[in-house]
């Protein structure tokens, strides 16, 4: 028995995945089926979903400045106010190329408006610079992604059930397997990094991204850290300060050295015992700058190398895939295809090897 063709289907359990397929339907008339796990639930996090991030590329700011309205909206009508929170995050570093970076940073922030702070090396540690970005919009996955879920029901896009079948092809399509009824389906958007180690063959992985080991640690209540969002350039490491004064760290590396790492940042001021980890693989792209759609036009799309901000392009994504993307929208996606030149690489962000 065959169905109505699906124009896409959308896999990934991030925010980004859930608003992508969410825009599709709501925005775009496009038929979605979403296939994503919650988050929030029933595992540790895996990261967090913040409106700044190691930019120094102006067209990056540009691009999330002009969408964080039209993107905090529409948080708005799906979560409610509780989905999102404003916080001061603090950026830094010891190593040369760290310090270098937040001085980029610091100029294109300022450049587009955004208050930035230097951090006094007193509240850092010795021989480590910072930089406070002002008034950052941080999401609430827990609050958020229920939110999301209802919202995806609501514009009719379609729950991968657990006895369905979705069978991604080379060429990019897919064919949901539902019962009896075998449901053709136009292109595949692997939206996040499992969805893409998930669901991407060998054969066409594409020399862009890299696959490494990261980790999360839930410590127990401990001191306050100098901002309840920090993120280290050098090692890669986001901490973030929960309401029980535990914290969340996650980043790259398996978990003694994770922990190690973590022991160094938090100092011997802030000795802390851990109450839950994880450890898991994660995508890195060659020049830290985001990747987006088809090796050589064919495949699944992939979304990947967003880092925190991946939520808040969400709707110039939706755009993007549906054809319907500005002249700047599309220019900006464009330079950050995935079977892009890297070397040298016109995009490159904070972190390249």
């Amino acid at each position: 028995m065959t169905e109505t063709p699906i124009d896409f289907a959308i896999i990934g359990s991030t925010p980004l995945a859930r608003l992508v397929a969410g825009l599709l339907a709501s925005a775009h008339g496009k038929s979605v089926v979403f296939s994503g796990e919650s988050q929030s639930g029933y595992r540790l996090p895996r990261g967090i979903d913040l409106s700044v991030a190691p930019l120094t590329r102006p067209h990056s700011w540009a691009m999330l400045k002009t969408g964080l309205p039209e993107t905090l909206r529409l948080l708005s009508r799906i979560g409610g106010r509780g989905a999102w929170s404003r916080v001061d995050p603090v950026f830094f570093a010891g190593g040369a190329a760290g310090k270098e970076a937040l001085a980029h940073m610091r100029h294109m922030a300022l450049a587009f408006g955004h208050g930035a702070e230097p951090v006094p090396a007193s509240l850092l540690g010795s021989g480590r610079e910072g930089l406070l970005l002002r008034d950052a919009v941080l999401l609430h996955r827990p609050t958020l992604e229920a939110g999301l879920d209802a919202w995806l029901v609501q514009h009719k896009v379609r729950r991968l059930a657990d006895d369905d079948r979705l069978e991604v092809r080379g060429d990019g399509s897919a064919e949901l397997v539902a019962g009896d009824a075998r449901i053709a389906i136009g292109q595949t958007v692997l939206a996040d990094d499992a969805a893409i180690i998930g669901h991407m063959r060998a054969e066409e992985w594409p020399a862009l991204l890299g696959r490494q080991v990261a980790s999360t640690i839930f410590t127990e209540p401990t001191q306050a850290i100098v901002s309840p969002v920090t993120c280290h350039l050098d090692s890669g490491l986001t901490l973030v300060q929960r309401q029980d004064r535990g914290i969340t760290a996650m980043g790259p590396g398996s978990i003694d050295p994770f922990a190690a790492e973590l022991g160094d940042l938090l100092g011997a001021s802030r000795a802390f015992r851990q109450a839950g980890q994880s450890s898991y693989e994660t995508l890195v792209t060659a020049d830290a700058a985001p990747a987006v759609g088809r090796i050589n036009g064919v495949g699944p799309d992939v979304l990947a190398g967003f880092g925190p901000t991946g939520a808040f392009f969400a709707p110039l994504i939706a755009r993007w895939l549906s054809g319907t993307a500005s002249a700047a929208e599309s220019a900006w996606l464009g330079a950050r295809l995935v079977d892009r030149m890297t070397n040298p690489s016109m995009v490159a962000e904070v972190g390249t090897p």
